[in-house]
């Protein structure tokens, strides 16, 4: 007979496994969030910013040497959720797989783009390049949105835990907005970035347009706020099982008041800064309103993949976790050393795209 309490032992070791993989993912998010979030928020604004040939360069290779490395961090995140919880990654992939495609065919065009539109001295060229370097980057971001939206309402599932919906019906209206929120951010972050990392007159014609995407952005972000609180009954329940973690919707509110404070007083680095802890507490607030859902059923909830029922064995978390405390360290590192090397304001020479 198996004694109790090393039944008892043996289970909560597993639920805190699960647990630090959830933790983990959301690590991973947020780091991909606000790296790749500026990359993409400058292909949103590159076709309205940049004026002519020299100045799109500009704006394409502020995030020349960055925007590959930061999507490392996506790219850990797929691989981390395959691992810890197969059967999450098994529904979200198998059933959002249009989406799925769709978002790579954006991911690899926003690349060719970069790397293609030097290649031939040809306004038509370029025009082209640049016009599919703003597509890939806002169709990503949105579609990016539109899963979170779909993930905040949940989404039908059976009882084999497998997708019954269509794709159009993930284009409902709040995950739309949702989308439309994203790409509002992401356009803010990036245009401050991108003010970080030019300088001259063109630096100066971008405090109007971080001034415009901050507007459009609070008004947005107000809508979805009142938006969530009716239509997601359970994006609160987290934080009134835990009241200290209140903290971090007030602290989202006061980064976000900090951007137009840190424009204002032209201290655009703290203006970075808070928009980066801004993205940090959207991705805590939506893990936090998910769990312990991983794929939410908007059906049923006894339908629904938690971090319990959607989890690998006790031995591949605690496998994966030895991997992860090698390998975490060494893609911080990574991202750190990339962003020294390549620190300072953006100078154009023959090698830059």
């Amino acid at each position: 007979m198996i004694d109790p309490l090393l039944s008892l032992a043996q289970s909560s070791t597993y639920e805190w496994m699960a647990l630090a993989w959830f933790v983990l993912l959301a690590a991973l998010l947020t780091g991909y969030a606000i790296l790749d979030g500026f990359d993409l928020g400058v292909g949103i604004l590159h076709p309205f910013v940049a004026r002519n040939d020299q100045e799109r360069r500009l704006v394409m290779n502020s995030i020349g040497p960055l925007w590959d490395g930061n999507e490392v961090w996506l790219v850990t995140f797929g691989g981390a959720l395959f691992a810890a919880f197969p059967e999450a990654y098994a529904t979200v992939f198998s059933g959002f797989y249009p989406a799925f495609m769709l978002l790579l065919c954006a991911l690899i065009l926003r690349a060719v783009s970069l790397e293609f539109r030097s290649k031939v001295v040809s306004p038509r060229w370029r025009r082209t390049w640049d016009g599919l370097f703003f597509l890939g980057s806002a169709l990503a971001t949105c579609l990016f949105g539109i899963a979170v939206g779909n993930m905040m309402l949940g989404v039908p599932l059976d009882g084999d835990h497998e997708f019954m919906g269509t794709f159009i019906g993930l284009l409902n209206p709040y995950a739309l907005v949702v989308g439309v929120l994203g790409l509002l951010a992401f356009a803010m972050h990036g245009s401050i970035y991108l003010y970080l990392k030019t300088e001259g007159e063109f630096q100066e014609r971008l405090r109007p347009v971080m001034w415009g995407t901050f507007f459009a952005f609070a008004a947005v972000f107000a809508l979805m706020t009142a938006w969530t609180l009716l239509a997601v009954p359970r994006a609160l329940q987290t934080l009134q099982a835990y009241p200290l973690l209140w903290v971090v919707p007030v602290l989202n509110v006061l980064a976000i008041l900090n951007i137009p404070r840190a424009i204002y007083k032209r201290a655009e680095a703290y203006a970075f800064i808070s928009s980066s802890c801004m993205i940090a507490a959207f991705v805590f607030l939506f893990i936090t309103s998910l769990y312990p859902f991983l794929v939410p059923a908007s059906n049923d909830p006894s339908h629904g993949l938690t971090i319990m029922n959607a989890a690998s064995s006790q031995k591949t978390l605690g496998i994966m976790l030895v991997i992860a405390a090698i390998g975490m360290p060494c893609v911080t590192a990574y991202t750190i050393a990339i962003y020294w090397t390549f620190r300072g304001k953006v100078v154009l020479d023959d090698h830059s795209y």
